[in-house]
């Protein structure tokens, strides 16, 4: 469960000794391409793993969407965290044996907002981790606006509803306690915190427009463009600073970074790793405004992925090089550590 609630819990965050990220999930697949130290791509994941072939069969599967599985380590212990689930149950069922992930070394799952492709496999997970660790379920922390009807609007076909995220009654039946909490919280031993509701500042992050939402099936579509239930999760890495883990970053890459910056003072943000949510022709409009604001955090590592897009992917390559930028891609494990 979370130890500590409320708007100054973040100051009881663990500096850390070390952390990894594995991706379990996202849009794309490299398994190729050169990696700076400190990140190992897919194939050596995979021989790692017990894969003594390359084959078809063996390699992960990229789908849209995006899942995480974050090892945090202080002072001898560790903690281990499911950051969202991807889409569907095929990509966990498949990729976890593949990258020989220990489900059962997961202690509480993270949903960041109420979309499918965060939520769809977070059941089959929850499966895997039950089976592994002799039955015991494990938390999973969402908040009340997560479980909602929601759909676009299309100016072709009208409402285009969304997918329904599983309900806290299929997320119990799969192995999950589902902690419904809106405040900030720090997570399995103080190594995890995960924000509240993310302050909207900027001009130009309006959230994702055509976005709807209703509360019963008979109930009439409302907006619902900013998405208020989406959350991010961050760690503090001894000598380096805070990594911001933001999944869509519905709320503006931006918007998310500010609220960190503010929480954490006067902790440096080190990184940042996951969805920006700047693709699709509404979205990709804000880039420019975007890259300009991203130099005033002085990142020193940017890791994009998911819904990020390849225009921005290139604006952000163009703008800090790739010293700083990593394009994320399933199967490759990212570690900090001091030094």
């Amino acid at each position: 469960m979370g130890t500590s609630l409320g708007s100054n819990c973040a100051t009881g965050l663990k500096e850390l000794d070390s952390s990894d990220v594995f991706v379990l999930i996202d849009n794309v697949s490299d398994g190729m391409s050169s990696v700076p130290e400190g990140v190992t791509s897919e194939v050596p994941n995979l021989v790692k793993a017990g894969a003594t072939a390359f084959t078809g069969d063996g390699l992960c599967c990229a789908c849209w969407g995006l899942s995480l599985v974050l090892t945090a380590r202080f002072e001898g212990k560790s903690h281990c965290l499911l950051f969202d689930a991807g889409p569907a149950s095929y990509a966990i069922d498949g990729n976890t044996p593949r990258l020989g992930i220990d489900m059962g070394a997961i202690e509480a799952a993270v949903l960041s907002h109420g979309h499918i492709d965060h939520a769809g496999g977070l059941p089959a997970a929850l499966r895997l981790i039950n089976a592994a660790n002799g039955g015991y379920k494990i938390p999973v922390y969402a908040n009340p606006g997560m479980f909602v009807h929601r759909g676009e609007d299309d100016e072709n076909v009208g409402v285009f509803p969304l997918e329904d995220i599983p309900s806290p009654a299929v997320l119990s039946a799969a192995g999950g306690e589902v902690v419904d909490e809106v405040e900030p919280q720090l997570l399995l031993n103080d190594m995890f915190y995960l924000s509240g509701e993310i302050p909207r500042v900027t001009m130009y992050e309006r959230g994702l427009p055509g976005h709807l939402m209703r509360t019963g099936t008979d109930g009439e579509w409302e907006p619902d463009p900013w998405l208020l239930d989406e959350r991010f999760l961050a760690v503090n890495i001894k000598g380096k600073g805070i990594v911001v883990f933001s999944a869509c970053s519905h709320a503006g890459i931006i918007n998310v970074l500010t609220h960190a910056r503010e929480v954490f003072d006067p902790i440096p943000l080190y990184g940042v790793m996951g969805g920006f949510h700047l693709a699709g022709l509404k979205m990709e409009k804000i880039i420019p405004e975007t890259i300009e604001d991203f130099r005033q955090f002085n990142l020193k590592m940017i890791v994009p992925g998911h819904c990020t897009g390849w225009r921005a992917v290139h604006a952000l390559l163009d703008e800090f090089g790739e010293e700083i930028v990593i394009p994320s891609a399933v199967g490759r494990l990212h570690e900090f550590a001091d030094g």
